[in-house]
């Protein structure tokens, strides 16, 4: 009985852990956004501003956008595309995940 307590009392830490790890993911993911994205994409993802309309970012929240891989977000952060710049140096690695996961928050 004693195992299976502390093996259920460990999977909760790990489990709260996740859950405050995710936490600081979302709020690096955030802050990277204000700095990076936010000028072009807007604070909604949206796109729709000055800047954006000009450089016709595309809209994160968009059916077309949405279905693409993390995989593809990366590239395309990493790389640039059209318009927007290539962010490779500039943010790391952990960083690039985390706006990611930031992006995808702000549509659902």
């Amino acid at each position: 009985m004693k195992k299976v307590l502390s093996g259920i009392v460990a999977v909760a830490v790990l489990c709260l852990a996740g859950a405050v790890v995710s936490a600081q993911d979302k709020a690096s993911g955030e802050k990277v956004y204000k700095a990076k994205c936010a000028i072009c994409h807007g604070p909604d993802g949206k796109g729709e501003t000055a800047t954006g309309k000009t450089t016709k970012a595309r809209d994160l929240c968009s059916a077309e956008v949405k279905k693409e891989t993390d995989a593809a977000w990366t590239d395309i952060i990493v790389k640039g595309q059209n318009k927007m710049p290539s962010y490779d140096k500039k943010i790391t690695d952990a960083e690039v995940k985390d706006v990611i996961a930031y992006m995808r928050s702000l549509c659902k």
